[in-house]
């Protein structure tokens, strides 16, 4: 398994249109278990392939508080089933530190494809909910801050490049 670079704010190839999954194999595996690792290792719950610059539809996911849930979803279509709308304050492996409450449908179905391509349907509510139509934003080439004013993208974006930086500082302090 490798650690993978994840795209970060504003990064223009995080705005690129996923394209659906077509084969499964074991080079498809091999990126599953890539954003596993990579998604456990940045200390997130979620991550779409387009995050670290592989534009399919793929999305990993563990919501669990142990990393020991694992979910895969394949070409997902997630469709609303209520009108009501549910707050929570979202942040993103692509926006690093930044945090703000988007609004989203309460309740939701996820119809996609497990990693051998078997179908699966869930309907669901809360963290699942958002956190699905969270990453398919990303296969849509679209990011939470998007849903924000100007001004709170701009903060976005001057936190993401303090973010990076401070990284950047840090990597070279562990290397001498």
């Amino acid at each position: 398994m490798t650690i993978r670079t994840i795209l970060t704010y504003p990064d223009p190839r995080l705005r690129t249109i996923a394209k659906p999954v077509t084969t499964f194999d074991e080079k498809l595996h091999t990126l599953i278990d890539d954003m596993f690792e990579t998604m456990y290792d940045a200390k997130g719950i979620g991550l779409a392939a387009t995050q670290i610059d592989e534009h399919i539809q793929l999305i990993v996911m563990d919501l669990s508080e142990e990393g020991d849930k694992p979910q895969v979803f394949i070409n997902p279509k997630v469709t609303p089933l209520v009108e009501e709308q549910f707050t929570y304050e979202e942040g993103c492996l692509s926006v690093p530190d930044y945090y703000d409450k988007i609004d989203r449908p309460k309740r939701v179905k996820i119809e996609s494809l497990d990693k051998d391509g078997n179908p699966v349907e869930i309907e669901t509510e809360g963290m699942l909910a958002v956190c699905i139509q969270h990453e398919m934003d990303h296969l849509n080439g679209k990011l939470f801050v998007d849903y924000l004013s100007k001004l709170k993208q701009d903060r976005a974006r001057d936190k993401v490049r303090k973010v990076i930086k401070q990284r950047e500082k840090d990597a070279e302090h562990k290397k001498m």
